[in-house]
């Protein structure tokens, strides 16, 4: 088992390598307006780091969001397309998942990323891997009372104290916990999530109200 994992459903662009046991190279960089442009490059220096060609990849794992629209179909379509040419299945995991996976946290806590606007996507979970909630966007003020108590990961917790006192690292999600929560759960037999993006609203482009379109005479 070779796999490549990615994620482009936060600021952070990351991208890991698993060869069944553990990881065996990594890159994370954090820049929300450069998804395209550091996504392959990321994937050239994970790859050269284990001196490895991309066609020794035996599947791809992606983040799957919640996320932007723009920067989390650049990580989508970039894992289709290595899935397309290589052959090799695509598996979607809930990047609040790879977060919760990465989080030294005991009981019960919440993931809450930033989704702009004044919210976050969050959810909650009984512990590293099991989460009990849907992923929702919401503000903050809003869902105060259901994260009451429970301390919180995630760049969204660290945005809004108010809402998460008990706010804790990691503050963005790496490849690298994707792939190993991605192995664990294949080596188990379970089935992964297709490669679906999970938006959870519009787009934050919209067409201009009063846009005037013009046809050739």
């Amino acid at each position: 088992m070779l796999l490549l994992a990615l994620d482009t459903a936060t600021p952070a662009v990351t991208v890991a390598l698993h060869d069944g046991t553990s990881v065996i190279a990594s890159s994370i960089q954090v820049d929300a307006r450069r998804h395209g442009e550091l996504l392959l490059p990321a994937v050239d220096r994970v790859l050269a780091e284990a001196g490895l060609k991309l066609d020794a990849v035996t599947g791809i794992v992606v983040g799957v969001g919640p996320g932007p629209y723009t920067g989390l179909r650049v990580g989508l379509m970039t894992a289709d397309t290595f899935g397309l040419v290589l052959g090799v299945p695509v598996h979607g995991l809930c990047t609040l998942d790879g977060l919760a996976y990465a989080a030294e946290v005991e009981g019960p806590f919440v993931v809450a990323t930033d989704a702009r606007r004044k919210e976050v996507y969050w959810a909650r979970y009984a512990d590293c891997r099991t989460r009990v909630s849907e992923a929702a966007v919401d503000r903050p003020a809003e869902i105060a009372d259901a994260v009451a108590g429970l301390p919180a990961v995630g760049a969204g917790a660290l945005l809004y104290p108010d809402t998460f006192p008990d706010a804790r690292a990691p503050e963005h999600v790496a490849a690298a916990a994707l792939a190993c929560l991605a192995a664990e759960k294949l080596a188990a037999g379970e089935e992964l999530e297709a490669p679906r993006p999970l938006y959870l609203r519009r787009p934050d482009a919209q067409v201009p109200k009063n846009y005037k379109v013009v046809t050739p005479k």
